[in-house]
């Protein structure tokens, strides 16, 4: 029995002894392998500071014009594309009314005549001349505006955009009778971030594109900065006008207007190298480190320019920056880099 016990145990050290052994013979050293990854130099460089905008072309001055009261309308003179002049006589409204206040203003300038007759040798009072002086004047001026609101005349320079009444229909308030603008020069409103509002100047040039006429640029000029910023979108109006001398431009169009800001050095990169962070609108690119790891740099875009972006901020001059392979970096991370 003691013998058999020596036995057993002997054979659970060899067991034992044998396991470990084999357990040392298969263990293997697994290396990670480094994400390998290609780079590009990326230097500063002179970027023009351009920002386009987009605009609906509108005429520099637009009259509406109908009388002050409620009258038939009696002949209109133009129709709608019609350009007209200063001083034109555009509409005549019916001049019934107009014909009766004639009548009164001559009863109000003899009877103020005979007043004045008298007060001159003595037969009126001053008080009685002032009162007949007032009743003219009043009803002069009556008749004056009553003969500008039945002949309607242009104000402008300009061409017939709309006209919502027929001869011989009653104009009541609401639509004009017809619509003026001006359409030598028009001029676009845009609205430009903050950030610009020191840069931009009256005067300076502007190029001008529109869809209808393709890649055609037309020159405009900045007229109008307005002189306080929106605080909800922390942006300022502009106004840009445009000659128009040709008359092509016509208000409604759509238009894109580029400001140019100067020229700026900053760093390009390839647009392979920008990486979108998911669920946010920020950027990055991974920065190649000298000790063969990458830096994750937010970075703020600027000016596209074809297949490369140019960045305001967040790669310094003169790196190396990751523009493949990115989808298995993490910041710090070790790289293996392709040639």
């Amino acid at each position: 029995m003691r013998k058999s016990f020596q036995l057993l145990a002997l054979l659970a050290v060899l067991g034992f002894t044998a396991c470990t052994s084999g357990k040392d013979k298969s263990e293997v050293v697994i290396v990670e392998e480094k994400p390998r990854v290609r780079l590009a130099e990326v230097y500063e460089r002179p970027v023009e500071q351009t920002q386009d905008y987009t605009a609906t072309v509108e005429a520099e001055v637009k009259n509406n014009i109908q009388p002050s009261s409620p009258v038939r309308v009696d002949q209109i003179n133009v129709e709608v594309g019609d350009r007209v002049r200063k001083g034109q006589k555009l509409v005549q409204m019916d001049a019934a009314n107009l014909r009766q206040m004639k009548l009164q203003l001559e009863n109000k300038r003899t009877e103020f005549n005979r007043t004045d007759e008298l007060y001159k040798i003595g037969g009126a009072s001053k008080s009685e001349w002032d009162a007949q002086k007032m009743a003219f004047d009043v009803q002069e001026t009556a008749y004056n505006n009553l003969m500008e609101n039945t002949t309607l005349i242009s104000p402008i320079d300009g061409i017939v955009t709309a006209r919502n009444y027929d001869n011989g229909d009653m104009y009541s308030s609401g639509n004009p009778v017809l619509v003026i603008e001006q359409i030598t020069p028009v001029k676009l409103m845009i609205n430009v971030s903050e950030g610009y509002f020191t840069h931009v100047r009256k005067g300076e040039d502007v190029a001008i594109k529109l869809d209808v006429y393709g890649d055609e640029v037309f020159n405009g000029k900045v007229n109008l900065v307005y002189p306080t910023i929106d605080a909800a979108t922390r942006t300022f109006p502009v106004e840009i006008r445009l000659d128009n001398k040709d008359q092509r431009v016509r208000p409604g169009m759509f238009a894109r207007a580029t400001l140019n800001f100067g020229v700026e050095n900053n760093v390009v990169v390839p647009d392979l190298a920008i990486v979108k962070q998911a669920g946010s609108g920020d950027r990055y690119v991974y920065v190649y480190n000298p000790d063969g790891t990458v830096s994750y740099n937010k970075v703020e875009l600027g000016k596209r320019m074809g297949e490369n972006y140019e960045l305001k901020s967040g790669v310094p001059n003169n790196s190396k920056v990751v523009i493949a392979g990115q989808a298995r970096l993490l910041d710090g991370m070790a790289v293996e880099v392709e040639n």
